[in-house]
């Protein structure tokens, strides 16, 4: 079984998010992540060894550790705001 983090960051933008949909969305996203950890697109340079999903305009990322069994997940931002 998958040990789950959440960072601080991560934890703030999920409780400023109002729309139900949207937060249904990411919730269904996490249970996803966690049953399948490598499903995410795995970046490169300064964002190495991160992993992205995407949710409409939104990009969830997360640090999987296969090593320790542990899963990161690290904010939630607009692709604008890369």
């Amino acid at each position: 079984m998958v040990e789950v983090f959440y960072n601080d960051s991560f934890l703030h933008v999920i409780h400023r998010i109002k729309d139900a949909n949207f937060r249904e969305r990411v919730n269904k996203l996490i249970e996803k992540i966690v049953n399948d950890p490598e499903i995410g697109k795995p970046m490169r340079h300064e964002r190495k060894g991160t992993r992205e999903v995407y949710i409409g305009s939104f990009r969830l990322s997360y640090v999987f550790i296969p090593e320790q069994n542990r899963l990161v997940f690290l904010s939630i931002y607009h692709k604008d705001e890369q």
